[in-house]
């Protein structure tokens, strides 16, 4: 099993991007929020984003349900655990 927060085994994570930088000084999290109605979402796909070398990049996107206090702790955890992936960060 790999462990996520040891740096010395990154570079063993097959899905992280070829172009993963462990020494970037400035970042950008792209993210977006929107409520809708729970009912009413059928599927949720990715999001494009198109970087200055003309490649792309994609993020996937996630659904988060209940009410505004639910959904605030649950963001947060995600949160958090998204930066858990970077220990180096």
């Amino acid at each position: 099993m790999v462990s996520y927060r040891n740096p010395d085994r990154l570079g063993q994570l097959p899905w992280l991007p070829l172009a993963y930088n462990r020494c970037m000084a400035n970042l950008t999290l792209v993210y977006g929020l929107r409520l809708l109605p729970a009912d009413e979402v059928a599927a949720v796909g990715e999001a494009t984003i198109r970087l200055k070398n003309g490649r792309k990049a994609h993020v996937r996107m996630h659904t988060l349900e209940g009410g505004k206090e639910e959904i605030e702790k649950q963001l947060k955890t995600s949160l958090e655990a998204f930066f858990d992936f970077y220990p180096e960060i």
